[in-house]
């Protein structure tokens, strides 16, 4: 099948790559020149774990083509994929305007019927906004007979596991109508995903409205137990309980399951805090108050700054002279995604307190000079020491802060960790290591609600 992807972001690369890998002949957009210079150059913009193959080998099958040519692109597919970014708005709602551009785009140069499927994430009724915009292109160029549907395709992809989400789904939601050209995208839209339901059926069919709700319920529900863990682990510091035998006890139970319920130092990214805003902001157009979601919110932003206050618990308010090492700096391992991430919330509490900081992350260094850039002064940046290993970033720090939860940090040599630190403590924003063993090795240890472990 003939594809055009709209967008070169994180979405829209992963979408565009693996569609070629299926055999499908793939046209990426992007207005942004840079960006298709690099992907033409065998470069990719984004770390995704075993993307950069994926590009690579359909650019040189021929299945996938990057360009800027919008009359081009849609020419091209017959399904027009908007896979645009959806920043939030200042009222947190999320911001159209790329996706509804896209839409116009595609009404001032198509010449039959087309499917326009909304992959970016967008709040409910954007498919009828998405319709309007077409129309009002088509009617400008007294095409107003031409034939199109709007359905909604959300994606489900993890940062760090796109590649294998998107080509071993779980679920694949689809939201058309019910008009003759609702079921023509239907069909094609069934024939597009075949590859996927050759062991079981993997689509849920729904209107259009139920699948872009679908979306934004499913980050809301995760985004809720993260701040739910979160919290209890807050709790059990206090009470004397141990959130990791907790999260087993509970997690035991199968209307609960295990996942998404470990405490931590707060989630970021671009989907979890955006999302949840954009639909509180979706139910008060509807004078609806999400109060859970209120809270999720609230928690999550309160639990940015624990690592902060253990720091400072341990080492007093004034940090003025004090270096602090920090382990990672992307919001979550695999990827190199500094959005919402909660390593900007701790170094810039630190550095306001006074300390320096000697950080390590071993794919997101680049983007973090970039995005701390902005966080701090010039003066206050130059506070930020990049090391290439995580080890060099140990060498006359006060504690180690770990912030991500990358591989790399969970066996390390913890005698050289010892050796070089000027006091033998660890701040494990993500719970990595067992508090008895760290006892048992002379290390302080302060974890996310194991402080009965540990007597801290």
């Amino acid at each position: 099948m003939k594809i055009t992807i709209i967008g070169t972001g994180y979405v829209g690369l992963v979408t565009g790559a693996c569609l070629a890998e299926l055999g499908n002949d793939v046209f990426c957009l992007d207005v942004d020149q840079r960006k298709i210079d690099l992907l033409n150059n065998g470069g990719i913009p984004i770390h995704e774990p075993g993307l950069e193959e994926v590009v690579a080998r359909n650019r040189a099958s021929g299945r996938l083509q990057f360009s800027t040519d919008v009359a081009a692109s849609v020419a091209h597919g017959q399904l027009q994929f908007i896979a645009v970014g959806t920043p939030p708005d200042e009222d947190g709602s999320a911001d159209l305007q790329y996706v509804l551009a896209a839409a116009r785009n595609i009404g001032r140069h198509m010449d039959g019927y087309k499917v326009i499927v909304d992959k970016s994430t967008v709040p409910v009724g954007t498919a009828d906004r998405v319709a309007a915009a077409l129309r009002e292109e088509l009617r400008a160029r007294g095409e107003e007979s031409m034939e199109f549907a709007v359905v909604s395709n959300p994606e489900f992809l993890k940062e760090g596991a796109a590649v294998d989400d998107f080509m071993r789904p779980d679920r694949i939601v689809i939201g058309h109508d019910d008009s003759p050209a609702g079921q023509r995208a239907r069909d094609l839209m069934k024939l597009l995903y075949a590859p996927f339901n050759r062991n079981h059926e993997r689509v849920y069919w729904m209107d259009v409205r139920s699948a872009e709700f679908t979306k934004y319920a499913a980050n809301a529900m995760l985004a809720t137990r993260i701040s739910f863990m979160n919290e209890l682990a807050n709790l059990a510091d206090q009470v004397g309980a141990d959130i990791e035998a907790v999260r087993h006890g509970i997690g035991s139970d199968p209307r609960i399951g295990h996942s998404f319920l470990y405490a931590g130092a707060g989630y970021g990214g671009s989907c979890f805090p955006k999302d949840v805003q954009a639909l509180e902001r979706t139910a008060r157009q509807y004078d609806q108050e999400l109060l859970i979601l209120r809270a999720v919110e609230a928690v999550n932003d309160r639990q940015k700054q624990v690592l902060g206050r253990k720091v400072v618990q341990r080492f007093g308010d004034d940090l003025a002279g004090m270096t602090f090492a920090v382990w990672g700096l992307a919001f979550k391992p695999n990827t190199d995604d500094m959005r919402e991430a909660p390593s900007r919330v701790l170094l810039k509490e630190l550095i306001e307190r006074g300390a320096s900081v000697a950080v390590h992350d071993p794919v997101a260094m680049e983007e973090a000079r970039r995005v701390l850039a902005l966080d701090l002064s010039e003066a206050q940046l130059a506070r930020v020491d990049f090391k290439k290993t995580p080890m060099e970033a140990l060498d006359g720090a006060e504690a180690l802060v770990i912030v991500t939860e990358w591989k790399a940090f969970r066996s390390p040599d913890f005698e050289q960790i010892k050796a070089r630190l000027k006091h033998p403590v660890i701040i494990d924003g993500r719970n990595l290591f067992e508090p008895p063993l760290m006892t048992g090795l002379g290390i302080e240890y302060h974890g996310i609600g194991r402080s009965v472990l540990t007597g801290k």
